[in-house]
């Protein structure tokens, strides 16, 4: 069991859409003790057992409709635990969990500001500070609530 799960999403090859597998990769490297970071193009339901088997998880996606700052939130499960097709939204996964694991842990949504989703690997210098401050974001949250605790497991997925 991973103290914090990291998830970050998006499609690489577009610019600032992948802002979030970024985060999470540079999460990763720095093997923050109890983290395990995914990166990811989408949320699929094989995310709902590791996410059942965090102390905590955080999504990380690029905001398509900022406000140019950096958004934290808590969020909860859905209603019910529909999945479109083989992707969903972070309270579609917690929901999944919930009814597949019996286990929805806490969980906060990191929303960074992007500006291009053009072809291309690159980041925007919105997108790039953005990376920065989540980075901060997510350390904060892992010292304000002493994931740190458990055992070490700090891996990137793909």
């Amino acid at each position: 069991m991973s103290a914090m799960l990291v998830i970050g999403y998006g499609n690489e090859l577009r610019s600032d859409d992948g802002v979030g597998p970024k985060v999470a990769d540079a999460i990763a490297e720095m093997q923050l003790p109890g983290v395990q970071a995914i990166a990811c193009h989408q949320l699929t339901p094989e995310l709902a057992e590791p996410i059942a088997s965090a102390r905590a998880v955080i999504f990380v996606d690029a905001a398509h409709d900022s406000s140019g700052a950096v958004q934290t939130r808590m969020i909860q499960p859905s209603p019910t635990a529909h999945v479109m097709a083989h992707a969903g939204g972070p309270e579609s996964l917690l929901a999944l969990a919930r009814e597949w694991f019996g286990r929805c842990p806490p969980a906060w949504l990191i929303r960074v500001p992007a500006a291009t989703f053009d072809f291309g690997e690159q980041l925007s210098p919105l997108a790039e500070q953005g990376l920065a401050e989540a980075v901060d974001e997510i350390k904060g949250l892992w010292a304000r609530h002493n994931f740190s605790s458990a055992a070490v497991t700090a891996t990137v997925s793909r």
